[in-house]
C-alpha cells in the first residue's frame, strides 16, 4: 500500500533475514521463528541506490557485517557499513538485497537497484510505485 505524505511516496517492505528462511527451508527452523520486520512508512527514493535500513532494523533481524564501503552522500564521503542479504517484499514482488546502514534518524529508504530488482517505477504525478509500465504492469525482467 502506497500513501502520499508531504509529496514522498511511501509503501509497506517486508524485509526478512534470508540465512533464517534457508534454515525454514531445511526444516531447522519454523516459519515464525524467521526474524523479518514490516516497514508500513518506507520511503521510495530514486535519489538513493540501496535499501537501506536504520541500526534498530538491522538489529531486529539480526543481520551480519559483510563490509564498509565509501558513499557519497550530501554531506560528502562517509565510509558506511554493508550487511547481509535479505528478502524484500513489496506488493507481492520479492527480491534479495544486500542491506546499507544508515543513521537511526532516517528512514527505511527503498532505492533504485531494489526498485529495478522488483520492477517497479514512480508514478510521479500520482505520486505512487508502480509496476514498470513498459511491462504492462506485470513482474518481469529483461535479460539482454
Amino acid at each position: 500500500m502506497e500513501t502520499e505524505t508531504m509529496g514522498r511516496v511511501l509503501t509497506t517492505a517486508t524485509i526478512e533475514n534470508s540465512e533464517d528462511l534457508w534454515l525454514v527451508r531445511r526444516g531447522e527452523l519454523s516459519n515464525d521463528q524467521a526474524r523479518r520486520v514490516t516497514v508500513d512508512d518506507a520511503v521510495v527514493d530514486t535519489g538513493a541506490t540501496y535499501l537501506s535500513l536504520p541500526p534498530r532494523l538491522i538489529w531486529q533481524l539480526g543481520l551480519n557485517q559483510l563490509s564498509t564501503r565509501p558513499v557519497r552522500t550530501t554531506a560528502g564521503v562517509v565510509e558506511a557499513r554493508f550487511y547481509d542479504a535479505v528478502r524484500l517484499t513489496i506488493q507481492g514482488r520479492f527480491c534479495t538485497i544486500d542491506v546499507l546502514e544508515v543513521p537511526d534518524n532516517v528512514p527505511t529508504l527503498i532505492g533504485q537497484v531494489p526498485l529495478e530488482l522488483l520492477d517497479f517505477v514512480v508514478d510521479p504525478g500520482a505520486r505512487k510505485l508502480i509496476g514498470n509500465p513498459e511491462h504492462g504492469g506485470q513482474f518481469m525482467h529483461d535479460q539482454f
